[in-house]
């Protein structure tokens, strides 16, 4: 599929991966609808690809709620006609171990809340379906050429104090498989859909955090730094050019290892 003339939908578009997303897409040709909880991220994002050259819409709303992604993808159509691609990067992360334990008694002495846990489930899952389900039907309906991204994470292999990110994420990387197939069943032949599986990746949250910290994650790395955002969004490029990518989950990662052990 041609990026070229192509309109893209991106939740959290107004920050981290799904900034650069928009910001590249627009600049290799395609009309960007920026959706996000933040209305300075998106107006900032929308501004910037304006005075580029580029076409874009922004979107204020939140991605559990089906009434404001109903909003998403009605406002997008409207403004650009179509809907070809469909990023979304909206997500979160709430860690902490399921129990702390007090270091003398060894009795448990907090617990995960219910709502460290839910709210978790809330976006980075049940927001991408909706996201997802509603892409569909948008493509379906309009007889659209098409591709699907759910953003998942090499942590869908578990990590420690992320029971509830690693359930979303080992999660959203079986969905490209399983929709493909309902996809067949349905006789839907004009929607791909797959997976990016990003490791540790340069945001502002991982860049700012304390170095030693950081230089303790990268020490697991074989690239011996951060993923890029540039790098994973390439990546999503060229799977939209490359019609043969479909129904998989593709880690971009550097090569996260386990300590002193394989690659996750």
């Amino acid at each position: 599929m041609e990026i070229k003339d192509s309109v893209a939908l991106i939740t959290g578009g107004g920050r981290g991966i799904g900034e650069v997303c928009a910001k590249e897409l627009a600049k290799a040709g395609a009309k960007v609808s920026i959706c996000d909880l933040e209305q300075e991220g998106i107006d900032r994002v929308v501004k910037e690809i304006k005075e580029a050259g580029g076409e874009a819409i922004g979107v204020y709303g939140n991605v559990v709620s089906e009434e404001d992604q109903k909003r998403f993808f009605m406002e997008t159509i409207d403004a650009f006609g179509k809907l070809n691609i469909l990023i979304p990067s909206a997500g979160i992360i709430r860690d902490g171990t399921v129990v702390s334990t007090d270091k003398e008694t060894g009795k448990v002495i907090k617990k995960m809340s219910l709502e460290q846990w839910q709210s978790v489930i809330d976006v980075n899952l049940t927001g991408t379906f909706i996201s997802v389900r509603d892409a569909i039907e948008a493509m379906v309906n309009g007889g659209w050429e098409g591709i699907l991204f759910v953003i998942s994470s090499i942590n869908k292999t578990g990590q420690i104090g992320q029971l509830n990110y690693s359930s979303t994420k080992v999660a959203d990387a079986l969905m490209p498989k399983i929709l493909v197939g309902e996809f067949m069943l349905r006789n839907i032949r004009n929607i791909r859909a797959v997976g990016i599986a990003p490791g540790y990746v340069g945001t502002p949250i991982l860049k700012d955090m304390d170095q030693k910290a950081l230089n303790a994650i990268l020490q697991d790395v074989h690239l011996g730094r951060l993923v890029e955002p540039e790098e994973v969004v390439r990546l999503i490029m060229h799977c939209i050019e490359n019609d043969a990518i479909n129904a998989t989950t593709i880690e971009i990662t550097g090569g996260v290892c386990y300590s002193k052990s394989i690659a996750k």
